[in-house]
């Protein structure tokens, strides 16, 4: 199998985690399709470093342009701040709608929280990752990783249920 060949099988293999992380991260399929676009966009075009786990390396560059495009939003918004622009959503009462709700609920406490705690929580409840694989995508230490996910666990039960509970 040539280079290219094994490259691009890996790339596809790595689709479906690479897809979920940027959804975790977004919280909007178009959004996430649109990261994850780009991230395979950014691993062809430039030199992947030499030793690299693929998918390691995939999750670093798609955080990257994740934070990229966060913070550009976060200008916008300041920048715009009109209401009118904002979408609401219909709820009918029905079980589906109302998991739906819960979730967008969850999705926006997520993006309350800081960038680096929010990727941690996606990395491991999204994603399922061990902190260890955390640890080494992000090049932080193990601690770090604990730390920021028990204050990222704290500050999203505050938001939802307006006091401190444990979520583990």
């Amino acid at each position: 199998m040539t280079g290219a060949s094994r490259l691009k099988a890996e790339l596809a293999s790595l689709l479906p985690p690479l897809r979920r992380f940027a959804f975790s991260l977004t919280t909007s399929m178009p959004d996430a399709d649109d990261l994850v676009q780009q991230t395979i966009e950014r691993i062809l075009t430039r030199p992947i470093p030499e030793d690299v786990v693929l998918l390691k390396w995939a999750f670093r560059v798609c955080r990257n342009l994740w934070i990229d495009e966060y913070r550009a939003r976060r200008v916008r918004e300041n920048a715009t701040m009109n209401t009118d622009l904002q979408q609401t959503q219909q709820v009918d009462g029905t079980g589906i709608l109302e998991s739906q709700m819960e979730l967008n609920h969850v999705g926006i406490a997520m993006k309350r929280l800081p960038a680096d705690q929010h990727e941690v929580l996606a990395m491991v409840a999204v994603q399922g990752m061990s902190y260890r694989e955390v640890s080494e995508s992000l090049d932080i230490p193990i601690g770090t990783v604990m730390s920021r996910l028990a204050r990222a666990r704290t500050a999203l039960a505050e938001q939802l249920y307006g006091k401190s509970k444990e979520l583990h």
